[in-house]
């Protein structure tokens, strides 16, 4: 009798220990709980190599969990602008050129407006932020987080970006976000390298930084890319148990490479500056994906919204050379990392899939597009009430603890 209650007794331990194990299995595995989206503006596959040609050390496609390709293009071109680009990753909507996060038809634009990612996640209570190199109003970190008909209506943009609900935008300064109305809008105003390492977790950021600020040397006061993006990561976890969306662009990848004003193709200067421009871009890659490598439950998704410059080897020498001075409709690459089941590696898709493919790892039942009335603006949901053992896991395994320690009590009383 003795041995046959110990056997029991050993029995119902294993179950216990299973029980209670399986719960954070299933968390282990059961998707994202961060986003970092990170875009390089222009950048095609051969623009890593035209990099490492250049004497860069190059990481983002180092043994990366997934890689595809993404066709581009916009809803009235063949080659697609960074505003309809960013609209496309954004809120998975093909866009005219020009055009922020609006519907190409101008009668459901009357009415409707595409949702973002970023307003996705505000309205399920996670943390969001925006890094670029490129103006704050710029049209990849406005294709997150606005919605006009035009990417060059600045006042516009900012007036929505500040009366929206994005925790941290950081970028190069933008001269209609003046200090007094960022600062009216609620964000901490940061101008130095030293205003954001002295920003503390729970304050809203508008970051206004130097011109300079895609470059590998910076002068002392100016943040680097990698500080910008290791700082928003840092901001955006601590403290939050739902997560974050953080998109970061490097934008002068495209900004080196589009020569389209005096249509020059190729020439030394521009292959040393677009190669500076990808390592910058590369050096944020790899403090997110080193982040998200010990954090476990953050997806890193690293794409382009177009190619710039048709780049590929010619010559003799096979040297990486530009073939136009704009943007083109070449397949840019999707590197993944935090993942190995969004698709099938080597898999082709259009980039207003992307989006999707992040709902789905977040676990979020909503899909892309999304419809919105005009005027719409995400906000975080209300805290939840307080709820009874009965509703939470650990309630439930409380009460299981109970009924486990009388058995026991029953079996040897």
């Amino acid at each position: 009798m003795k041995q046959n209650r110990r056997l029991l007794c050993v029995f119902l331990c294993l179950c216990c220990v299973v029980f209670c194990a399986a719960p954070a299995a299933f968390a282990a595995d059961s998707g994202a709980r961060n986003v970092i989206f990170m875009i390089g503006d222009g950048m095609g596959y051969n623009h890593l190599k035209l990099a490492e040609e250049q004497g860069y050390e190059i990481f983002m496609d180092n043994q990366p969990d997934l890689l595809g390709w993404s066709r581009t293009r916009s809803a009235n071109k063949e080659v697609t602008d960074s505003a309809a680009g960013a609209t496309a990753l954004a809120c998975g909507v093909r866009t005219n050129n020009k055009m922020l996060a609006v519907f190409p038809e101008e009668e459901k634009r009357a009415a409707l407006q595409p949702r973002s990612v970023t307003e996705n996640a505000i309205l399920h209570g996670m943390k969001t932020g925006i890094v670029t190199t490129d103006y704050t109003s710029g049209a990849t970190p406005s294709g997150f987080s606005v919605h006009v008909l035009s990417r060059d209506d600045a006042e516009s943009i900012t007036a929505q970006q500040l009366s929206g609900n994005i925790d941290l935008i950081l970028g190069k300064k933008e001269d209609a976000a003046e200090q007094s109305a960022v600062e009216e809008a609620g964000f901490r105003y940061l101008e130095t390298r030293a205003d954001l390492a002295a920003l503390q977790v729970g304050a809203r950021a508008f970051g206004q930084f130097g011109s300079s600020i895609w470059k590998l040397n910076l002068p002392a006061e100016k943040p680097s890319l990698e500080e910008m993006c290791a700082t928003a990561v840092s901001l955006l976890t601590t403290g939050n148990s739902k997560g974050f969306f953080l998109m970061v662009e490097g934008a002068h990848i495209d900004k080196n490479a589009d020569d389209s004003k005096n249509g020059l193709k190729d020439y030394p200067e521009k292959r040393a500056n677009v190669a500076e421009a990808v390592k910058t871009f590369d050096n944020a890659v790899r403090a997110a994906v080193d982040f998200a490598k010990k954090d476990g439950r953050t997806l890193v998704i690293i794409t382009a919204d177009h190619e710039t410059g048709n780049l590929y080897p010619d010559g003799a020498d096979s040297r990486m050379t530009f073939h136009s001075a704009s943007h083109t409709s070449a397949n840019v690459p999707v590197f993944v990392y935090g993942a190995q089941d969004l698709f099938e590696n080597g898999a082709e898709m259009d980039n207003t899939a992307i989006v999707n493919l992040i709902a789905e790892k977040l676990g979020w039942t909503e899909r892309f597009p999304i419809e919105d009335p005009v005027g719409f603006v995400a906000a975080p949901p209300a805290p939840e009430a307080p709820q009874t053992n009965g509703e939470k896991p650990v309630g439930f395994l409380l009460r299981l603890w109970q009924w486990i320690c009388d058995f026991f009590k029953w079996l040897f009383g």
